[in-house]
């Protein structure tokens, strides 16, 4: 049997991290359905489910793994993102952020100095703000 099944998915692209996400959501979107009572939220799950199997048993492995790359690029992208927005929060309380109107560069200001004036560290323009 297990060689029945190698070699039904030999040349076929299988699970990678984007068919997992799927079958991911299509769980979460079952118990949604269940609890909702709705049958947008099923049938969403429903071709989610299937268009990650679709994947699974794709042979066309390139466009299959272009789909995954871009997958994870934006993943990663998400996680860049989601990292500079924490650090910033963070930083809310301490420092006064503010975009050069020359170059649009952030820069990072104490808080509680009175006017200042900013010098851009990109462009070395300077700009005059309250901190």
């Amino acid at each position: 049997m297990r060689e029945r099944i190698q070699k039904f998915m030999a040349g076929r692209y299988g699970f990678d991290e984007l068919s997992k996400t799927y079958l991911f959501l299509t769980i979460i979107l079952m118990a949604v359905s269940m609890f909702a009572r709705k049958r947008f939220f099923y049938l969403l799950a429903l071709m989610l489910l299937v268009y990650s199997y679709f994947r699974a048993f794709s042979r066309n492995t390139v466009k299959r793994g272009q789909e995954n790359q871009n997958f994870l690029n934006f993943r990663y992208q998400s996680g860049i993102r989601w990292n500079k927005w924490k650090m910033r929060r963070e930083q809310k309380k301490i420092y006064r952020f503010y975009k050069c109107p020359q170059c649009r560069q952030t820069v990072r200001v104490p808080r509680g100095k009175g006017r200042i004036c900013i010098t851009c560290p990109k462009c070395q323009a300077e700009f005059i703000r309250k901190s």
